[in-house]
Order: C-alpha cells, then sequence, then structure tokens
C-alpha cells in the first residue's frame, strides 16, 4: 500500500502534520499515525496514550500487509479499541542502527515503555483476522 493512500485512509483520523507535506517522509519515519487528540494537542496536561513502534521498510510484503492491518485495526471500536494507541512507523533503512538490528526480522512491532525504552512484541502470523490483530496488540499493551 502507498503512503499516499495510507495517508488518504487516516484523513478522517487525523494523520500527523508531516504526513501531509506532499509525500516527504519526516527522517525516521515513514509514516506517524498520532490517533488520540490529547497526543496531538501541546496545550494538554495529561500524558499521552500509549506508543507502538513498527519496523519495516519499503517493498517488504509482509510489512505492507501488517500495515494494512494494523491501519483498520485501529479504526474498529469495541473492548479492545487501539483508539488511545499511538503508531509510529519506522523505515529501518534511513538508520544503521535499526537496519542492523531488524533487517533479517521486519515487520518488527515494539511497544514503547513508560520510561522510553521499547519492548518487542511477538510476531504476528500474516493469516490472523484484523480482529484477532486488534485483540492481541490490545493484551500485550496491558501487560
Amino acid at each position: 500500500m502507498a503512503v499516499a493512500s495510507v495517508a488518504a485512509a487516516f484523513a478522517a483520523v487525523r494523520p500527523s502534520p508531516a504526513l501531509l507535506r506532499s509525500g516527504q517522509r519526516p527522517s525516521g519515519l515513514s509514516l506517524r499515525w498520532a490517533l488520540v487528540s490529547r497526543c496531538s494537542s501541546s496545550s494538554s496536561s495529561e500524558p499521552c496514550g500509549r506508543k507502538l513502534v513498527l519496523y519495516s521498510k519499503p517493498g517488504c510484503c509482509l510489512c505492507e500487509g501488517l500495515k494494512e492491518k494494523l491501519q483498520a485495526a485501529f479504526l474498529l471500536s469495541g473492548p479492545d479499541s487501539l483508539h488511545d494507541v499511538q503508531l509510529q512507523i519506522r523505515d529501518i533503512t534511513t538508520n544503521p542502527q535499526w537496519e542492523r538490528a531488524y533487517q533479517y526480522e521486519i515487520p518488527v512491532l515494539a511497544k514503547v515503555l513508560s520510561d522510553g525504552t521499547e519492548e518487542t512484541l511477538p510476531r504476528l502470523s500474516p493469516r490472523l483476522g484484523v480482529e484477532l490483530v486488534q485483540k492481541k496488540i490490545a493484551a500485550a499493551m496491558r501487560e
């Protein structure tokens, strides 16, 4: 899925300003979806919601498939809603450290802990349905 089509799909969900800049990527990011208004508002005194990072690279079919499922999972509501999760997609080809760490492992999902460190989540099967992806991510974010 192209960056432009992902951006269009998330237009109603409030994409970050970087995504709106005529297809340009900010350094270290291919996309950034800020899905909670309190995280995008600098005037809020509340802490940002939960954070999730997806490490991927252009041309990776597994990465594209997971991005599509994440896109759909973030739009679902219900008890396992991910609406308070901020997702950041990092292109490993833009950072040598990420490329060394994840070149043979992508796509890699990691949750950002309260101290700013990242914890890698178990790999999600490409065969999982969107609802199950949502449930697994929600469960991992609760841990």
